[in-house]
């Protein structure tokens, strides 16, 4: 079976840097990033996209509703003859 993928989009602007989705993230894919957005937060952002699995975990605690969590479609492996 395929590895599930995912991805996420965090609006930085109104992120509050409240660390709660780094925290259920199972893979440990978000970090709250070293720059500041325009309110003076430390934001989330991924830091290791490869192993998100879209588990939108992130999503479900965000007090601000601010991450959006796509989920990749596997793409299937062809075999050549």
């Amino acid at each position: 079976m395929a590895k599930v993928r995912g991805a996420i989009v965090v609006d930085t602007e109104k992120c509050k840097g409240c660390d709660l989705c780094v925290q259920v993230c199972p893979t440990s894919v978000i970090r709250l990033a070293d720059e500041v957005n325009g309110k003076g937060y430390h934001f989330a952002y991924m830091e290791i996209p490869e192993a998100c699995t879209g588990c939108m975990n992130c999503a479900l605690v965000c007090p601000d509703s601010v991450i959006t969590v796509y989920r990749l479609k596997p793409q299937k492996k062809t075999v050549e003859v």
